[in-house]
């Protein structure tokens, strides 16, 4: 049974507004407390359970973390989960609310003056409205990122990492009114250490001719001879490979995206490397996604043309040292042709992939969650299964403490008309294998320290800058393998 009210009318007013303030003041820091001791006690008992259970939740899932941060990850960034925890925050909201109007009624504002029921008034709203604000924005988020993880990450198979290292395609789609379906304009191959997140970006020219494919694929027995020319009448180029494909789905039955699949089955015969899953990036809404993030920071080393090709140059992105590009920049930055060649071009978009890998903090994805989401949702597909989602966050937390090497299958090593697919094997073995040996040596950068990079790795190197005006070519050592932080700081 509630307790009965006592009587606050004999005691003095200050006495009367000093125990009202306290009450309220007891439930913000500790909810229930206010009922164990002026109210109802079993209420404030549920109110201790209730607190009490939560509390022991997030302990276990903080220990969890520490033990298992990519299973916890997983775990939180399950739809299902981030429904429950959106119902919870939701039911906590209105209990609190509950009980800041219990705490309110048990100090009896009708017995003080004017003033004081007018202060106690004030505060006990101010504090619903900050609490319970706080806990719906809260699911608010909660919902966004159930909503985004639906949306972009699919319910696939898992695909397990091969010699510990797993090679995540990542496309940059362009498509629009003046384009023939989506071709990918960039494409790269991130082969990702499973252990240590250390990254080799894998850049191959849209350009590359004569493309393979596995052997049993639908596209090998469609052109035994490589993708070229005798076998097909419309841009027989890699970056036409994903065209080719979803005009001919029949060759993929049941598969959604037979274009990324295909893409996928010539970048895993011309590289020799498992490509796990891909990433598809529409180029036309990336400038939503990096306004979302606040956009980027680079050293640049050229100026680079707005504009340009079909339509004519409105300007240039001056070179310059921690020049910040915001969308609209740094999508043309990324994708400027102008005054360069497609191998320049692939390495700015490597900078720009290398600067969201170092700049995109916990902070701002916290702080610019929901604008990151609603963008990502219209500018990103990929066939990572959603329960994998903690898995690459995981390694990209780690990828934020190391450097970014790459090797690019570009002239003059490589003749995109005519390539050499062992060498171009031989070389991203290569870079994989460098990258790899850093781990074992227990190095922390380039092999020549060992002190720990920070979050903004690229923006420190052993190296000085050159001065030299950039050449056409991405690379200019022998082998084009290269430090991308030496090319553009991120």
């Amino acid at each position: 049974m509630p307790q009965e009210k006592p009587d606050l009318r004999n005691l003095r007013e200050p006495v009367r507004f000093k125990r009202a303030l306290t009450l309220v003041l007891m439930t913000l820091v500790l909810p229930g407390s206010a009922q164990i001791v002026a109210g109802s006690k079993r209420t404030g008992r549920w109110a201790w359970r209730v607190l009490a259970g939560l509390i022991g939740i997030v302990l276990f899932l903080v220990v969890l973390a520490l033990i298992w941060r990519a299973g916890t990850i997983n775990l939180l960034a399950r739809p299902g989960t981030l429904r429950v925890i959106q119902v919870l925050l939701i039911l906590l909201a209105i209990g609190w609310a509950v009980l800041f109007f219990d705490a309110y009624r048990l100090g009896q504002p009708l017995t003080m003056e004017r003033k004081h029921r007018l202060t106690m008034s004030i505060l006990d709203g101010t504090l619903v409205l900050l609490v319970v604000g706080a806990l719906i924005y809260g699911s608010v988020l909660v919902n966004t990122q159930r909503d985004f993880v639906a949306s972009v990450f699919g319910s696939g198979a898992k695909s397990k990492a091969e010699k510990g290292r797993y090679n995540v395609l990542l496309l940059g789609g362009d498509s629009g009114a003046d384009r023939v379906g989506t071709r990918p304009d960039s494409i790269t191959l991130a082969s990702i250490d499973a252990d240590t997140g250390r990254t080799v970006l894998i850049g191959l020219p849209r350009n590359l001719a004569k493309v393979p494919f596995p052997e049993g694929t639908a596209m090998a027995k469609q052109f035994p001879d490589g993708f070229r020319w005798k076998n097909c009448t419309i841009n027989c180029l890699l970056n036409g490979v994903y065209t080719y494909a979803s005009e001919h789905k029949s060759l993929f039955p049941g598969d959604p995206h037979p274009g990324a699949t295909a893409t996928k089955q010539a970048v895993e015969a011309v590289t020799g490397l498992k490509v796990n899953y891909y990433v598809l990036i529409d180029l036309a809404g990336f400038r939503d996604l990096l306004n979302a993030v606040g956009g980027i920071t680079l050293d640049i080393g050229k100026r680079v043309p707005i504009g340009g090709g079909t339509s004519p140059i409105k300007g240039y992105i001056e070179p310059g040292r921690n020049v910040h590009l915001d969308g609209y920049h740094a999508l043309w930055f990324a994708r400027s042709r102008a005054e360069s060649s497609d191998y320049e071009r692939m390495t700015r978009q490597k900078c720009v992939m290398s600067a969201m890998l170092n700049q995109l903090s916990p902070k701002t994805v916290l702080t610019k969650f929901q604008g990151i989401a609603s963008a990502s949702k219209e500018v990103v597909s990929t066939d990572i299964p959603a329960g994998e989602l903690g898995t690459f966050t995981d390694l990209a937390l780690d990828a934020k403490k190391l450097p970014v090497s790459s090797f690019s299958a570009v002239p003059p090593l490589i003749h995109t008309g005519d390539p050499d697919f062992a060498l171009i094997k031989t070389k991203a073995a290569e870079a994989v294998a460098k990258s790899e040996a850093l781990d074992k040596a227990g190095s922390g950068g380039d092999g020549k320290t060992s002190n720990t990079p920070s979050s903004k790795t690229s923006t420190s190197t052993t190296k000085k800058p050159s001065t030299s005006k950039p050449t056409s070519s991405p690379t200019t050592s022998a082998n084009n393998v290269d430090d991308v932080a030496s090319i553009c700081k991120a």
